[in-house]
């Protein structure tokens, strides 16, 4: 029997919370046929190619003495697909990616659902139940009047943020598709643009700029007001062009947003049709113990510590 707003098993035995009109859940079967046809248009994904990428990525791991990862061909399209299987690019990707666990511990320690529920709880991070026309998968981040520093510091915001893109990072159909964020900003503070060090703007460009393993099209800022144009203005210096491109500022215009994601993929409160409310977040949380393993088992992976003591 279905339980609404519960954690439920489909046929497969895979978790999904029950929304009423849609499911939530996390998309870890393989992709259809026509994300498939699109890894193959766009990331270069036929067999020819994939057999020698793969081959090449484990030569190159094969020299990473230190570094710990599976071997596993689904595992490692984790990182060829977002490198459009060159594996230079993939084992650069992975070796800055593991990288920053080693540079910034204590942003990164203890990325597992269980460690950051108060995260959740406080409904600043939310999984959208659907994806967007491209198949994206849609992440939400409440960066204004519903983030209390006090409750959820800034560091764990960023904890339980990597959480959700590892989440999205082992899903076949986001490996192709890639995924947005969608920052709301509506009523930021002073107090919560203090918050913001350059330290830890500078960590927060490197990871998205250099470390994320996935497919990031896009990052649409809603609600932002004068006071964060003036923050944004000064590290708009350190952006790359790529990401740049990609970010998009609407205040509170919904209209400029819909031009980016299909009305029909959002809900009320961004002006969209959708016929689901915007799920509290600690909805999601009610997907995430199930993966708690796979998340404690990702742990482990990354740069040996005698490799780390080095360092």
């Amino acid at each position: 029997m279905v339980q609404p707003g519960k954690l439920n098993f489909d046929e497969d035995n895979f978790p999904y919370v029950d929304l009423g009109t849609v499911r939530m859940c996390m998309d870890r079967q393989e992709a259809p046929d026509w994300a498939l046809e699109v890894a193959r248009e766009e990331l270069r994904e036929t067999p020819d190619i994939m057999k020698e990428s793969f081959e090449k990525l484990n030569q190159l791991l094969d020299e990473e003495k230190h570094l710990i990862v599976p071997r596993e061909e689904t595992y490692l399209k984790i990182y060829l697909r977002p490198a459009h299987y060159y594996p230079e690019s993939a084992i650069k990707r992975i070796k800055n990616f593991f990288n920053t666990k080693i540079k910034h511990p204590e942003a990164c320690r203890d990325l597992l659902p269980s460690k950051l529920k108060h995260v959740f709880d406080a409904d600043v991070l939310q999984l959208l139940p659907v994806r967007d026309q491209h198949g994206r998968r849609m992440i939400t981040i409440h960066a204004g009047k519903k983030w209390k520093p006090s409750q959820v510091p800034l560091i764990d915001l960023f904890r339980g943020v990597q959480v959700m893109i590892w989440g999205a990072m082992v899903e076949p159909l986001s490996q192709i598709c890639g995924g947005l964020v969608i920052i709301d900003m509506e009523d930021l503070s002073m107090t919560q643009i203090m918050q913001f060090t350059p330290s830890f703007a500078a960590m927060l460009l490197d990871y998205v700029q250099e470390c994320i393993c996935l497919r990031l099209k896009a990052v649409h800022i809603v609600n932002n007001s004068y006071i964060f144009n003036i923050l944004f203005n000064i590290f708009k210096p350190f952006l790359k062009e790529k990401l740049r491109k990609r970010l998009h500022f609407h205040g509170k215009d919904f209209k400029s947003l819909h031009k980016h994601i299909d009305k029909s993929c959002l809900p009320a409160k961004y002006e969209g049709t959708a016929s689901w409310e915007m799920p509290h977040s600690s909805l999601t949380y009610e997907l995430f113990p199930w993966y708690e393993t796979d998340f404690e088992k990702a742990e482990t992976f990354g740069f040996s510590e005698e490799f780390k003591k080095k360092k």
